[in-house]
C-alpha cells in the first residue's frame, strides 16, 4: 500500500518544481473495510466512506484554504491499458497554485491529524505531481 507520504521525497519536489502551478492526480482504491490500527476508536465503515466522509470532509476545506481548487473526480469504469494486477476506483484532480502549497498541506497539524483516515480507506493509491504543458499543434 503507497498511501503515506514521504516527507523528504516531498521537500525534494518543492525544491525542485518552481512556482508554477501543479496538478495533483491521484489513483485511488479503496479497502472494502476501513484499516484502522488497533486500539483506534473508529467506528468500522468501508474504505470509500473512511476516505470521504472521514478524511476528505476535513481535507477539503484545508485545500481550498491552500489555494487549491478540486477540477475533477471520476470513478474509474475500466481499465485499458495498465497490469492485470492494477485496478483503480477513483481518480481525483487538484490543481495547485504551486508545489509548496502541497508540502504546507501535507505539513499542516490539522491534515495530519486526518491522514490517518486516508491510510485506513485506501487499499492502494498513488499520488501524481504534474505541470501543464502546451498541447502540440497538428
Amino acid at each position: 500500500m503507497t498511501a503515506a507520504f514521504d516527507m523528504e521525497r516531498v521537500r525534494e519536489i518543492a525544491r525542485s518544481a518552481g512556482d508554477e502551478p501543479v496538478t495533483m492526480v491521484n489513483m485511488l482504491r479503496f479497502r472494502d473495510r476501513a484499516s484502522y490500527d488497533p486500539g483506534c476508536d473508529a467506528t468500522p465503515c468501508s474504505g470509500r466512506d473512511a476516505y470521504f466522509e472521514r478524511y476528505a470532509s476535513v481535507s477539503t476545506p484545508l485545500v481550498m484554504a491552500a489555494g487549491a481548487s478540486i477540477f475533477w473526480l471520476g470513478s474509474v469504469v475500466g481499465h485499458v491499458v495498465s497490469p492485470a494486477e492494477e485496478r483503480w476506483d477513483d481518480i481525483l484532480l487538484v490543481q495547485y497554485p504551486n508545489f509548496g502549497a502541497v508540502q504546507r498541506l501535507f505539513e499542516n497539524p490539522a491534515y495530519q491529524a486526518v491522514v490517518f483516515h486516508r491510510s485506513a480507506a485506501l487499499q492502494d493509491s498513488r499520488l501524481i505531481a504534474a505541470r501543464s504543458i502546451p498541447i502540440p499543434a497538428y
